[in-house]
């Protein structure tokens, strides 16, 4: 689709639902240690929390503490799940109304179980399935960071649960089923890389959050772990990590993935919706050592079969592919030849390739399809300071031209997605505000 510069990012407004990967606001971690604390810290715990805000930038801590343009960590960004709305905790340094009273153990306890200061079972959207992973010394960094913060006086809004999901002794069972306690313990049969990779995507980066498929009980399914998934609310599809071809990452090098995980654009596709804020707010400040140890784990997860439907297209589908193909085709070259190419290969690095690219050929059409509608941007980030963006589509094509055009990208230049309906885009047009 035909692109336009642009030199900020762009927020997506359907991004603020599950914690899943809750990744959020575009405001810088940093503060200045003049305006949160009186007097200089000595060099020892400078360093500590400097390393704690690496790490928060890491967990992407921002991601939901923080409302896109208020103050920071002052919690009560609103959160849409199936089950109603949460709103996350002020986690500041304010001694009343944020996290300033707790002790470093009460916040360990919070990361490594689940559990309030007051021992309250908090609800799965704060990732602590994943933080149970965390090391004693990096929650000690983290919270020394969170501490050193300037205190935001601003009391937690209360959740706006149905019933019976606002009974918290619920919790109980959710936690039986799919919650085990325990700090990550190192692989001794993987590299010193692998294992940080793994630390940190397992841990810090909580990536099943979004890329596991989520059962009706708000839980990952183990046995599709990485596989990627429909984010709930959010008509965004996460997805698979796994080195699976045809879905996953099994024809990216390790430099396409650590280019995207850093700047947010590669050779093989940029980042847009959800996972463009986590390239904002989080994977950008990482190290390159960190975002490449991220790329060896995640290019040694499996490949599983069943990621991608081996059955041949039904006569319906051909049908309909070949009845929305010769229009789809000439709305592409119209308004999308431009910048993606005659044939889909793009123009590097500022527009993505269309051909043989996994994103577009998912089972689930709904990235594509909101991309055609709403547009976006890729993150501006340090490595990629002005990204270019693409325009939507709603307001100058109908829902079966953005069927057509649609199906021709996922099924042109050897792509193996299926067709699009006319009812698919009109959903998704409808749940979206603009």
């Amino acid at each position: 689709m035909q692109r336009v510069p642009s030199h900020r990012f762009f927020k997506t407004t359907a991004f603020a639902a599950l914690a899943a990967s809750m990744c959020g606001a575009a405001i810088r971690l940093g503060v200045p240690q003049a305006q949160a604390q009186t007097s200089a810290p000595s060099s020892r715990d400078a360093q500590v929390i400097a390393r704690g805000e690496y790490l928060a930038r890491a967990g992407d801590c921002i991601a939901c503490h923080t409302i896109p343009g208020e103050k920071l960590f002052g919690g009560g960004r609103a959160m849409a799940t199936p089950f109603g709305t949460l709103y996350s905790p002020n986690i500041s340094s304010d001694k009343e109304t944020g996290i300033g009273s707790w002790s470093a153990d009460a916040f360990y306890r919070m990361l490594h179980e689940g559990k309030s200061r007051d021992g309250a079972l908090l609800y799965p959207a704060m990732p602590y399935a994943s933080y149970t992973k965390v090391t004693r010394a990096d929650s000690d960094a983290i919270y020394a960071y969170l501490q050193s913060t300037p205190p935001i006086r601003q009391p937690n809004r209360p959740h706006e649960l149905r019933f019976p999901f606002n009974q918290r002794e619920l919790l109980l069972g959710w936690r039986t089923l799919f919650f085990r306690a325990g700090e990550y313990q190192p692989d001794a049969s993987q590299s010193v890389e692998w294992n940080r990779g793994a630390y940190l995507v397992e841990g810090l980066g909580h990536c099943t959050m979004c890329h596991t498929e989520i059962n009706a009980l708000g839980g990952n399914t183990k046995s599709k772990e990485f596989q990627g998934g429909l984010i709930p609310i959010q008509d965004w599809y996460a997805p698979s990590l796994t080195s699976n071809k045809e879905a996953g990452l099994g024809e990216w090098s390790i430099g396409d993935i650590v280019d995207l995980l850093h700047a947010g654009v590669s050779n093989r596709g940029a980042v847009y919706g959800p996972m463009a804020e986590v390239v904002y707010d989080s994977f950008q400040y990482l190290s390159e050592d960190d975002v490449r140890a991220v790329a060896v784990y995640l290019k040694a997860l499996p490949g599983r079969s069943g990621e991608v439907s081996s059955a041949p297209p039904t006569v319906a589908a051909t049908e309909e592919k070949n009845r929305l193909f010769p229009l789809g085709k000439k709305i592409y070259d119209a308004q999308c030849a431009l910048c993606h190419a005659d044939q889909g290969q793009g123009k590097l690095p500022n527009f993505p390739p269309l051909a043989n690219n996994q994103s577009i050929q998912m089972t689930s059409s709904v990235n594509p399809i909101r991309m055609v509608l709403n547009g976006g941007y890729a993150p501006g980030t340090m490595k990629n300071p002005m990204p270019y963006g693409m325009p939507p589509f709603a307001q100058s094509l109908s829902d079966a031209e953005i069927a057509a055009v649609v199906t021709y990208i996922r099924t042109a230049w050897g792509n193996h997605g299926t067709p699009v309906t006319e009812q698919e885009v009109n959903t998704l047009r409808s749940a979206t505000i603009f």
